[in-house]
């Protein structure tokens, strides 16, 4: 009786044992595919993002990626390799088997290391510290991406910092198989002028080209950008570029209505028939400079005593720009633009009858602005520029995003125009990452792929105060930011010792 009732208790153990370990192993080979993560950051930077998961929806065939990870990393390059792992796991998880990832440690095994140099991965050197003493220690930290035919390889992953919107990239590069065609016009007035920056950028996901507007425009191109004009178009580049617009063509526009040379500090207003061109999209560009208290700065020569040395100064024409129209998706996460010597842009009533119009705000300068009309003085210096004192007017608009639809054929064009002739140019707003991710988010929204622009700003992490903010109000949260923390540290010790003695008494008082 004694032997059955143990049989009988063990095998009513065991049944539930058995269930719940049926139920684990479902939930672990469920998880695989479908899971969750609570993602507590801002931008949810340690999340899958849903343009990511877009683009391997994509994948239609075998992925493999190729870590090369040594061992053994100090500080936060061990947390990349981690960080790393996790995303990998998600883009795993989200192919539905289509992408599988292996780390492999080239240190510890010279054909893996030999394989890594073929792929394009190249040992790196880092100074770590290892027994009390510095060390320079050669490392492989890098990712190849093998796709049918193809390859795409992160040479090194020094930072954890935009790495989702790298590897995205690259998968989207290596399943699209036709890229669009972008072109940067080039007039007869703008020679001299080089984008080298800009090109290059884009040259990482569209096929690039520099078109001639004095013969026509190839089919072939869907977007042209188009850098400040300095002067009238000549009959034959007006006609080829009304041609290619009136087609359906979009055009991304850096121009301004006023010419600035900061080295001889002067200005003039430009005169060219862009301006009507750009008024059928019902926008014109205002014959003036936008100045803004939030800027940036140059350097400015001055008697410090006996010696003459380059101070750097605010300069208000050269605005940063951080209000943005939050409804477009083109700047809905950017943080910051930077301009030279912008116009203010306008929205025009009276329309020519063939075209409807649609036109969205998309950046404005802060509310501490002001306007530079007529006599242009660019002298950086406040003292002999009254001009950079008087800041005092609303914000003004600087970038519009505009469609023009022909009610004749129905051919929608759409422009994007940011009021800065030096947008795309390099050593000015061409050399900006911050001016990098918005002609990228434009570009893409010309051309109709969506995917990446969310994407591209989630992992900025400039946080500025907030411009327009009163001196009193900055120098209260600098303080709050810098007292606040260790106040609750020391208020935190005297929670516990406060405790503690009360723990002692209460035992105290038991005891005796």
């Amino acid at each position: 009786m004694e032997i059955r009732q143990k049989f009988e208790w063990k095998k009513s153990f065991s049944v539930p044992v058995m269930v719940i370990a049926a139920c684990l192993v479902l939930l672990n080979l469920t998880s695989r595919n479908w899971f969750s993560r609570l993602d507590l950051t801002d931008n949810k930077m340690y999340t899958l993002s849903s343009s990511s998961r877009s683009v391997v929806k994509k994948i239609d065939d075998l992925m493999t990626m190729k870590v090369f990870f040594s061992n053994n990393l100090p500080g936060e390059y061990g947390n990349n390799r981690r960080y790393l792992q996790d995303i990998l796991e998600e883009y795993a998880a989200f192919s539905k088997g289509n992408i599988r990832f292996e780390f492999n440690t080239p240190d510890e095994n010279e054909d893996v290391e030999q394989e890594a140099q073929r792929m394009g991965i190249q040992p790196v050197q880092l100074q770590v510290i290892e027994n009390d003493k510095m060390e320079v220690k050669r490392v492989h930290m890098g990712l190849a991406i093998l796709y049918q035919d193809e390859k795409e390889v992160i040479p090194v992953i020094q930072s954890t910092t935009g790495l989702e919107y790298e590897i995205t990239t690259k998968i989207k590069r290596l399943v699209e198989t036709e890229k669009p065609v972008v072109a940067v016009a080039k007039a007869e007035t703008q020679e001299g002028i080089e984008n080298t920056a800009i090109m290059d950028k884009l040259r990482q996901r569209y096929n690039v080209r520099s078109v001639d507007l004095s013969s026509a425009v190839s089919k072939e191109i869907e977007l042209i950008l188009i850098n400040g004009v300095e002067d009238s178009l000549s009959i034959e580049e007006k006609e080829n570029l009304e041609n290619y617009i009136d087609r359906g063509g979009n055009i991304f526009l850096a121009q301004s209505h006023v010419k600035s040379d900061l080295s001889t500090q002067q200005a003039s207003v430009i005169s060219s028939d862009i301006f009507e061109l750009v008024r059928t999209y019902g926008i014109s560009i205002e014959e003036n400079l936008v100045l803004d208290r939030t800027c940036g700065r140059v350097n400015v020569q001055q008697n410090m005593g006996f010696i003459r040395m380059a101070v750097p100064m605010e300069y208000p024409l050269l605005p940063i720009i951080r209000s943005f129209n939050r409804d477009e998706v083109v700047v809905g996460g950017l943080e910051q633009v930077q301009l030279f010597f912008a116009s203010e842009v306008s929205s025009i009533d009276t329309l020519l009858d063939g075209f409807e119009v649609n036109v969205q705000p998309l950046m404005y300068t802060s509310n501490k602005s002001g306007l530079m009309t007529g006599s242009f003085n660019l002298n950086p210096d406040p003292k002999n520029n009254p001009a950079l004192k008087s800041l005092d007017l609303p914000k003004k608009l600087v970038a519009v995003r505009s469609e023009r639809t022909s009610k004749e054929t129905s051919s929608m064009s759409q422009l994007i125009l940011v009021s800065d002739s030096r947008f795309f140019m390099d050593g000015a707003g061409g050399s900006s990452p911050e001016n990098h991710i918005l002609v990228m988010n434009a570009v893409d929204y010309l051309l109709g792929d969506k995917e990446l622009i969310s994407l591209r700003s989630r992992e900025i992490t400039s946080r500025p105060l907030n411009p327009e903010l009163e001196d009193g109000t900055k120098r209260f949260l600098k303080w709050m930011n810098i007292l606040l923390p260790s106040l609750l540290v020391v208020g935190f010790g005297f929670f516990r010792i406060s405790r503690l003695k009360s723990r002692s008494k209460i035992l105290e008082e038991f005891y005796d």
